[in-house]
Order: C-alpha cells, then structure tokens, then sequence
C-alpha cells in the first residue's frame, strides 16, 4: 500500500457507500455559529457523484422558495453527521444536469421498485 493511500484510509468513512444518482437523501450537516454547534439539515435529489477516495463529492440539488440550490458536498468530510437514503431514484444517467432546466413535475425522478430483499 502507497504512503498517501495509508493516510487516507484513516480519514475514509464506509456508512455512505449506499448513496447513489437520483437518490433523494436528507444530510445532517454540523454547523459552527461561534461557541455553539448545531445540527442542520439539507434535503434533495443527488445530481452527481464525483471523485474517488477522500476526494469523492456528492452534488445535490433542491428547489427553495423558487430558486434551485445545490450544494457540493464532500462524502468522508468531518460536518457531516449523517446521510440518510429517503427514496432511490431510477435514472439512466451518471450525472442528472439536465434537471437544472426543468420545474415542478418534470424536475421529478423515479422511484427505484426494489423487489430483492
């Protein structure tokens, strides 16, 4: 194993291996306001997934009050307490741009029907 792989494994987190595109998840982000530490949430539809390792970001979009927001977000970064899968989306696409364009119904993904168990 190579010196940089060796110090990042120490860094790397495995509870997020189950967030794929067009999933709709909820991240518990810590947010530092002076002293005090809080928990903030931000839900949407992951729009891309990027990089490999400690360098692996998640992009994922939602729309607020009209305006579309995203936020590219690292997968191992310490702010994040915890990732939450609420609905597996069925695409055909490795990165959902095209969702940037459309609003309201048409912005919507399908839900993936899982029948294993």
């Amino acid at each position: 194993m190579s010196i940089v792989k060796a110090v990042e494994s120490e860094y790397l987190r495995d509870a997020h291996e189950n967030v794929g595109v067009g999933d709709f998840v909820r991240v518990h982000l810590k947010i530092k306001e002076g002293a005090r530490e809080r928990i903030q949430v931000f839900e949407g539809t992951v729009i891309g997934r990027r990089g490999r390792g400690v360098n692996e970001t998640l992009t994922i979009r939602r729309v607020s009050y009209g305006v579309g927001v995203e936020r590219v977000l690292p997968v191992h970064s310490p702010k994040i307490n915890q990732i939450e899968v609420v609905r597996k989306g069925r695409v055909r696409r490795a990165k959902l741009n095209y969702l940037r364009k459309r609003v309201g119904k048409a912005a919507k993904v399908k839900e993936k029907l899982s029948t294993r168990k």
